[in-house]
C-alpha cells in the first residue's frame, strides 16, 4: 500500500479524494482549502494522538460550523474507566453514524473500531502533532494512566500506520487534511470561520 500522506505542503491525488497538509507555509494554504469544500463538510472525524487538542478542535468547529460535536472519549469509557466491548462499540458508533450531521473527536487506540465511523465521514481531520508537543499538553492537562502513556509513545509506529491502513482502505470517499503544526490549524479554523458567516 502506497504512503497515503502528501510530503509537507505537496498536494496529490488518492482518489477520489483529494489530500492535503497543511504546511507552515503561509502561501501553501490557500490552494489547500477551497470555499465550497467547507460548506460540504457535513461528517467530520477528527483523529490524532492523545493530548493533540482533538476536542479543542472539535469544540471550536461545532460553535463556527453548528454541527453536532460528539466527544467519543465520553461515549467509550464507562464508570472507573472500563473499556466497551467491541461489539458493543461498534453497535453504538453505527446508532450516531447514522445522523446526517456530525462532528466526531477521538482516537482511541487499540480499544477502537474506527472503521464504522471512517466509512460514514465525508471530511477527516488529522493531528499529526509531535511527541514532544502532545506530551507536554499530556502533562499539563492530567494524570494519565500509564496505558495512555504507552500509546502516546508508540503512537507513530504502531498506532498511526494502523489508522493509515484503516484510512486508506474505509475513507475512500472522504477528504483527509493532515495537520502537523498547530500555526496550520489555526488558520484552517480561521477560513472555516470566515467562509461559515452568513453573506
Amino acid at each position: 500500500m502506497s504512503e497515503p500522506f502528501a510530503a509537507q505542503g505537496e498536494l496529490k491525488l488518492r482518489p477520489p479524494s483529494l489530500i492535503y497538509e497543511m504546511a507552515s507555509k503561509p502561501n501553501h494554504y490557500p490552494e489547500a482549502v477551497h470555499p465550497a469544500y467547507i460548506a460540504d463538510m457535513k461528517r467530520v472525524v477528527i483523529l490524532g494522538r492523545g493530548a493533540s487538542g482533538k476536542s479543542t478542535l472539535a469544540v471550536s468547529l461545532g460553535e463556527i460550523t453548528g454541527l453536532p460535536v460528539i466527544e467519543l472519549d465520553k461515549v467509550f469509557w464507562q464508570p472507573g474507566l472500563v473499556a466497551r466491548r467491541r461489539d458493543q462499540w461498534v453497535a453504538i458508533q453505527e446508532r450516531l453514524v447514522a445522523e446526517e450531521r456530525w462532528i466526531m473527536d477521538g482516537d482511541l487506540g487499540p480499544y477502537d473500531a474506527v472503521e464504522i465511523r471512517l466509512r460514514a465521514a465525508d471530511t477527516i481531520l488529522f493531528l499529526d502533532f509531535s511527541l514532544l508537543r502532545c506530551a507536554w499538553r499530556a502533562i499539563r492537562r492530567s494524570r494519565e494512566r500509564a496505558d495512555f502513556w504507552w500509546w502516546l509513545l508508540t503512537y507513530h509506529w504502531r498506532g498511526r500506520p494502523i489508522l493509515m491502513e484503516a484510512i486508506a482502505n474505509h475513507a475512500v470517499d472522504a477528504d483527509l487534511l493532515t495537520f502537523r503544526n498547530p500555526e496550520a490549524l489555526r488558520r484552517f479554523v480561521a477560513e472555516v470561520a470566515r467562509e461559515s458567516r452568513p453573506e
